[in-house]
């Protein structure tokens, strides 16, 4: 399978990582958005999935956000969900100019297909499915990782707190030991069963995420609302997908992504956490493929708008 990566230049002069696969004329295209301080290989193992069930039938698009992976630093104030939604627009536009399109975002990425229909509108008809993984339409500040709840004061020190860490272990110094961020990535954003292989590549992309993308994105996802821009989705395709365990993005955040979209289907993944593309890939990459085969039979997804409404437990 033809594999190629490329740099991107933003509308503020930032410059991103991406990878396709498959070729530029296909029908369908994939497009994966993902988590806060993750990148690209957040959604690995959907890749391996897409690839060995439909091969050279689809274009995959994966990209690492401004501030993430191999895409270049950014500075607080463009560490921004409408930012991201900008930079969707252009991945697109450049790699992905034609064929229906199904978008999947995890987390930050599932925030930036809700803004899509604000920034990019054009886009919404060529929109044959969607995946909102471990995400959320709005209400995040009222998050507390299952604590107590700290008060808006300690809260607002969260981000001056997370950039200090991120300058611990900036790339220079990745020789310590990140044992705060194990600890973390064990107790907040996983689930059971863990598999040490997945939370240490999660502790790997935390460590190199640059302060400013700490902060940044914190920031703006505390302020982050667009419920209304949702029913833009109406009769699309849609799957919402949650853990029972997740901290940050709790079920009732996914249930209420999923009644603003009509015909949205909601699904829980028992004790799973935040880090579904991972800790449950099978399941994910089911939903996914199944959006894809409506997609590729160029019909009306009626097989996967059968269920619209419904709420699973997978």
């Amino acid at each position: 399978m033809a594999r190629a990566t490329y740099r991107l230049t933003t509308h503020d002069g930032l410059s991103l990582h991406a990878t396709t696969y498959g070729p530029e004329d296909a029908d369908v295209v994939v497009a994966l958005a993902h988590c806060w301080t993750a990148d690209e290989e957040d959604w690995h193992y959907q890749v391996r999935d897409l690839l060995a069930e439909h091969g050279p039938r689809l274009r995959i698009v994966t990209w690492d956000h401004r501030g993430h992976g191999r895409s270049y630093a950014a500075p607080e104030r463009a560490c921004t969900i409408d930012d991201l939604a900008l930079d969707l627009g252009l991945v697109l536009d450049t790699l992905a100019p034609t064929g229906r399109l199904v978008l999947a975002g995890h987390s930050i990425g599932g925030m930036t297909l809700t803004a899509l229909p604000q920034h990019r509108p054009d886009l919404i008809d060529r929109i044959a499915g969607l995946l909102f993984v471990s995400t959320s339409a709005g209400g995040l500040e009222s998050i507390t990782l299952g604590l107590p709840d700290v008060g808006p004061l300690l809260r607002g020190r969260i981000p001056a707190l997370l950039a200090t860490r991120a300058r611990l272990y900036s790339r220079a110094n990745r020789r310590r030991t990140p044992s705060i961020e194990r600890q973390v990535v064990n107790r907040f954003l996983f689930g059971a069963p863990l598999r040490l292989r997945d939370a240490g590549l999660v502790v790997d992309q935390i460590i190199n995420c640059p302060p400013a993308t700490m902060s940044g994105f914190y920031r703006d996802c505390m302020r982050h609302e667009r419920s209304s821009q949702l029913k833009a989705y109406d009769g699309i395709p849609t799957r919402v997908l949650v853990g029972s365990r997740d901290l940050l993005t709790p079920p009732d955040h996914g249930r209420r992504l999923a009644a603003g979209i009509h015909g949205a289907r909601f699904i829980v993944a028992p004790g799973a956490g935040h880090m579904l593309p991972m800790e449950r890939d099978e399941l994910v990459s089911a939903q996914l493929l199944e959006l894809v085969a409506a997609a590729l039979r160029d019909g009306t997804g009626s097989t996967t708008a059968a269920a619209a409404g419904s709420t699973q437990t997978a």
